[in-house]
């Protein structure tokens, strides 16, 4: 499988953790903060400029496969 490598700041990091951690105990996803928001944000994008699957045509299937694989 390929990797792919995102750099987040430090503060990324640390919100990020904390927004995953508390889903993981909750099982709710909840934005509580205003940065959780943005740094979500931030990584939708990192994530667009870093997949050209998102704009192959058969992009449907390639998500499925992936679901399929990690699950």
């Amino acid at each position: 499988m390929s990797e792919i490598n995102l750099k987040l700041t430090k503060n990324e990091a640390i919100v990020l953790f904390d927004l995953l951690n508390r889903f993981s105990e909750t099982d709710k996803l909840s934005i509580e903060y205003p940065s959780e928001q943005r740094v979500l944000w931030d990584l939708s994008c990192s994530l667009e400029i870093e997949l050209s699957e998102l704009f192959d045509p058969n992009y449907d299937d390639l998500l499925r496969l992936a679901r399929e694989t990690l699950t």
